[in-house]
């Protein structure tokens, strides 16, 4: 069978996280031929690779949503829209009403345009967004929203008019532009479609928009509204969505997903990877290293982290702190967080860079996570495996892979509120004070990982999810 893999933002671009759960999944499912469809944010990163892809990739189609920066459409031209087609592009621009996505998708490739932006500067469209500003914005400016507007669905209609590679399944790895591309395979060719969430991207983009300083307060509505609209897609077309806890089916019900389509399948990892890590003898000094593998972006808030260890440093003055991942993802944030370093005048955290994980995790005495947003995260899954306590928010299933659901295995770390870095201190001094409340909480983590999260559970689940779709395989020679 012939699966096409939608990444946005993530595979093959970025190590970890959820670019390392497509790769374990491609690598351990040599049965299938894969195509990794890969949405990125600027046209930089073509061919930027961070990873060896495995044999059994066939194809990799890449498209930039920075593209939309270089389009010009002709003024003037009239479409004339359906009532239908007319109701679902006002739903999709701020108002009311159904949308009709495959009805989109058909106008959006219609040879009627030469690019997408000859939709966006014609009359149709004109029409639409002047109704919408008498009643939704009657004191801003029409030129103000004509480009705000511009500026958010033309990378959706590019991304629509790509060309989609033919495949017997789609498989999306969060909603948004990803999404749609998948329902938009399904649409065009009538093969099944797949989502798994890992996060709520939803959510997430909501998180980011209401902090933003490029969106006036007046817009952030109109962009929240819009991503809840490219996951009402997801949702609607998909014939299964899978999620990775418990808590993350609950909002997708709340978002409207159906509850007879979610499963939910957790992410895995393999034990034996990390046997020598956990076997590796600590460094013989008073040192208490903590260590946090996450990419420096504001998702993972590094810089509560800093501030946290800030004090941490008052109490512990021997700790240090290792801050172990890439950083060139968002390089304006990497200096904000050394300059935080600076001002506040923390001797003991080092930046690693990107790292072999395992030849650090050894050395680590504690592990710390304090993102604002997150799925299943690896991060916490390999300290598990390595049996390292944890202190992390509590945000995604971090509650859950380190507290259990009833199952009889005690903690394997502590879990703090978001940006409460004065908590988070709090919970890191208490484990550098007691080395055997350290020890005790590592063994608990190795325990559930082993009884609830291996690579082998996560694989044969993907095994038979991918198998009861019984597609002809009309791709090999």
């Amino acid at each position: 069978m012939r699966i096409c893999i939608i990444a946005e933002g993530s595979y093959p671009y970025v190590t970890g996280g959820v670019s390392s759960w497509i790769h374990s999944l491609i690598t351990n499912i040599p049965e299938h031929e894969f195509v990794i469809f890969t949405i990125g944010a600027f046209e930089k990163q073509r061919g930027q690779f961070k990873y060896k892809l495995p044999s059994n990739v066939v194809e990799v189609k890449e498209i930039f949503l920075d593209a939309y920066m270089r389009e010009e459409g002709e003024w003037g031209h009239r479409f004339r829209l359906t009532a239908s087609e007319q109701e679902s592009f006002r739903a999709l621009l701020g108002g009311h009403g159904h949308m009709d996505w495959g009805g989109i998708f058909n106008l959006l490739r219609t040879k009627q345009f030469r690019v997408a932006a000859d939709f966006l500067m014609s009359k149709d469209y004109f029409d639409l967004l002047v109704e919408l500003c008498k009643e939704r914005y009657p004191q801003i400016p029409f030129t103000e929203m004509f480009w705000t507007v511009r500026s958010m669905v033309l990378p959706l209609f590019l991304s629509i008019r790509h060309d989609i590679p033919k495949a017997d399944l789609y498989h999306s790895v969060s909603t948004g532009y990803a999404g749609v591309i998948g329902a938009l395979g399904k649409h065009l060719y009538n093969k099944p479609y797949l989502l798994t969430e890992h996060g709520i991207y939803s959510r997430e983009r909501e998180e980011e928009i209401i902090k933003a300083g490029w969106v006036k307060g007046y817009f952030k509505d109109l962009w929240i509204d819009y991503f809840y609209r490219l996951s009402e897609c997801s949702y609607e077309s998909a014939n299964e969505v899978i999620t990775l806890f418990s808590r993350n089916r609950e909002i997708e019900i709340e978002l409207g997903c159906s509850p007879d389509k979610i499963k939910i399948i957790p992410n895995g990892v393999n034990l034996a990877d990390y046997e020598e890590v956990v076997q590796e003898k600590q460094p013989d000094d008073s040192i208490v290293r903590i260590g946090a593998i996450v990419r420096i972006v504001p998702i993972k808030d590094i810089k509560t982290m800093i501030q946290s260890f800030a004090l941490v440093k008052r109490e512990v003055p021997h700790a240090e702190l290792y801050i172990m991942g890439p950083s060139e993802e968002d390089e304006e944030y990497l200096t904000e967080c050394k300059q935080l370093v600076e001002t506040l005048q923390v001797e003991g955290i080092i930046f690693t860079g990107e790292v072999r994980i395992k030849e650090y995790l050894g050395r680590m005495d504690i592990m710390v996570l304090s993102s604002v947003s997150e799925g299943m995260p690896l991060a916490i899954l390999e300290g598990m495996a390595s049996s390292k306590p944890f202190v992390a928010t509590d945000v995604g299933s971090c509650r859950e892979l380190l507290q259990g659901m009833d199952d009889g295995i005690g903690p394997g770390g502590l879990i703090v509120p978001v940006m409460h870095y004065d908590q988070m201190a709090t919970a890191l001094i208490k484990l550098c004070k007691n080395k055997k409340m350290r020890e005790d909480m590592g063994r608990n983590g190795l325990e559930r990982a082993g009884k609830y999260y291996t690579r082998k559970q996560f694989i044969e689940s993907y095994q038979s999810l991918y198998g009861s779709y019984k597609e002809v395989n009309t791709w090999r020679v």
